[in-house]
């Protein structure tokens, strides 16, 4: 289909992995982008959102009358919408009726076509759950009628995609590796860019409404070879793959939360899915769409690439609902509040308070908050390992370690919401407030806060209680040495 610069599309999961990454380049091309966002603040935090082309509107999948009045207009829809969190049993159902409500809406408002990115996997009794429910949600969204595009990918390749840091971190961390049988499953893996590609590209051509196609890179190779692949790239001695028939899909999941960044949740599907062959079945897409994907190995480097320059522009992190801030009205609440005064401008301090977490550490006592993440790891929780996306910057909506940034207001407040696993609620929150002195000051306050969940949340906030004079204190005083170092290097004397 020829674009115009009147063109106006309607994205779905603009704030998560693929959608994050669409966005930009369809506004690059000349369109008229109208998102639907659950939080404006997280769609806002996006560098693409101040784009004059750019239309967010805060809204739920679940919600026909508010979809239908945002897609109202639109030329085409994408679908990027799809749970990967096997601790929700009711995932399935909640995608088959978001997909059979978007359907709806998009025939009410008379949108032309959907575009919808979905799971390679042959079908059958044997096809796992996740690529059943891909596959079950293709046929949702032709349930009014409107014209379904369903482009079909097996593992996608690139820095921040989920089966990528699952392959990366599985290759670093270990040199003998005792796997299941699925090591031997084939797979047609496909870079990022190309998945991308192939999204911009069935929407610029009538000859794929309504078809079915099948994309991948031009390798065939099972994971075995993957994890060989991905360590020759990363420079790492061959590792010693042993294929046992007693992991199962659960044990896998386990594994994988323990070893990568990846929560269980979002790992069991992907290693269900793994017993699967994921192979395209024919070349429409080349037929359709030519294009010259990246091998496997380019793909790696590409994204290794990304990974090491700290330029990953989205990760497996950002999807997801993200947490409110809790109402503290009602109810027990602790809070531990502590402030300083750094002699920097509230700028320097700034900077200095969103370079937290990662492999920078919290300034302070690292090792305590090293020893808190593997218990939160162990107990299920994120723990440390998700670090963060960028080194340098942070928006609404991004993990950070075992927190997520739930507000953020520049060089004035910034609130982290953990996401580790708690016996309550809590956030830790941080503010700048400007002295009126001369050299510049700023006075920084730093507020953890903890909503209790019974008798075990109120004694789980006593017995770290003495940790927090610890940890608490020496993260502030770094906060605060940090900011003045950073203020002395951009004064000259």
């Amino acid at each position: 289909m020829p674009h115009t610069d009147a063109d106006t599309i309607f994205l779905t999961g603009a704030t998560g992995y693929i959608g994050g990454r669409l966005a930009p380049r369809l506004v690059d091309r000349g369109y008229h982008l109208r998102c639907l966002v659950r939080s404006l603040a997280k769609g806002r935090a996006r560098p693409w959102s101040n784009h004059p082309n750019v239309e967010l509107i805060e809204g739920d999948a679940s919600d026909q009358d508010r979809l239908e009045e945002a897609m109202r207009g639109c030329a085409a829809a994408y679908y990027l919408i799809h749970s990967m969190d096997a601790s929700n049993p009711e995932f399935h159902e909640r995608d088959m009726c978001l997909a059979r409500t978007c359907s709806q809406a998009a025939a009410r408002a008379s949108v032309e076509r959907i575009i919808y990115l979905g799971g390679l996997g042959e079908t059958g009794s044997e096809l796992s759950k996740h690529l059943s429910s891909r596959q079950e949600v293709e046929q949702a969204l032709r349930t009014s009628g409107v014209p379904v595009t369903v482009l079909r990918a097996a593992m996608i390749i690139g820095s921040g995609s989920a089966s990528f840091e699952i392959l990366r971190y599985l290759t670093e961390r270990l040199p003998v590796m005792i796997t299941p049988r699925w090591v031997s499953t084939e797979c047609q893996p496909i870079a990022v860019r190309d998945v991308l590609h192939y999204l911009i590209a069935a929407l610029e051509s009538d000859s794929t409404t309504g078809r079915v196609i099948d994309i991948g890179g031009p390798d065939i190779l099972n994971y075995a070879s993957l994890m060989r692949l991905m360590a020759k790239t990363l420079g790492l001695p061959k590792r010693l793959i042993i294929p046992v028939p007693v992991l199962t899909p659960k044990l896998s999941s386990l594994w994988i939360h323990l070893v990568t960044p990846i929560d269980s949740g979002i790992a069991r599907p992907l290693a269900e899915g793994l017993r699967n062959r994921v192979v395209c079945r024919d070349k429409l897409a080349q037929e359709l769409m030519p294009h010259h994907c990246l091998p496997v190995e380019q793909a790696i480097d590409a994204a290794l690439l990304r990974v090491g320059a700290q330029t990953i522009e989205t990760s497996w992190s950002d999807a997801g609902v993200m947490p409110g801030d809790p109402d503290w009205a009602g109810g027990t609440v602790y809070e531990d509040k502590r402030s300083s005064i750094a002699n920097a401008t509230p700028e320097q301090c700034w900077k200095a308070i969103v370079s937290l977490g990662g492999s920078r550490g919290y300034f302070a006592s690292n090792w305590l908050w090293r020893i808190r993440g593997v218990i939160d790891r162990l107990i299920g929780g994120p723990g440390l390992r998700r670090g963060r996306r960028s080194a340098t910057e942070l928006g609404v909506g991004d993990a950070l370690d075992f927190w997520r940034v739930t507000t953020l207001d520049t060089n004035k407040h910034m609130m982290l919401t953990a996401e580790m696993r708690l016996p309550g609620i809590a956030t830790l929150s941080f503010r700048l407030e400007p002295i009126d002195d001369q050299p510049p000051s700023t006075r920084i306050t730093m507020t953890a806060r903890f909503r209790p969940s019974g008798l075990i949340g109120i004694l789980y906030w006593f017995s770290v209680l003495p940790l927090h004079s610890i940890v608490f204190r020496g993260m502030l005083k770094g906060i605060v040495r940090e900011s003045e170092n950073r203020e002395n290097a951009a004064v000259p004397d």
